[in-house]
């Protein structure tokens, strides 16, 4: 299985940015399936959360500005990220529950992880 991210960049404060992540591999199921970040220094802290049937949980640093959104035929997370501010710079993962079979056990996969850089 693996998980890949896109869509980072630098954008200035105020913009907008998309961040993609595809699974792919022996996937049977997905549960939730959410994106990560981690600025320099800091440790790495859930951004927002969204669960197979669609509830999303956010982080309170980004609510309102921040849309997590998936796609369940493509295996594919999304986060829209508006009104971006300089200390959302940070690496971003992306990473999935899932099942590879029909067992009950589920996995946790990570993204490589993907720069966004926020500048005034």
């Amino acid at each position: 299985v693996q998980l890949q991210a896109s869509g980072g960049g630098l954008v200035q404060a105020g913009g907008s940015l998309r961040l993609s992540c595809a699974a792919s591999g022996s996937i049977f199921s997905i549960n939730n399936m959410g994106w990560h970040r981690q600025a320099p220094g800091k440790e790495r802290e859930l951004v927002a959360l969204i669960s197979a049937a669609g509830r999303t949980n956010y982080a309170d640093s980004v609510k309102g500005r921040f849309t997590i959104s998936r796609d369940n035929a493509n295996n594919t997370v999304y986060l829209q990220m508006n009104s971006l501010k300089p200390e959302d710079t940070a690496v971003y993962y992306c990473n999935a529950e899932l099942r590879t079979g029909w067992g009950p056990l589920t996995y946790d996969y990570w993204g490589q992880g993907t720069l966004v850089t926020v500048f005034q």
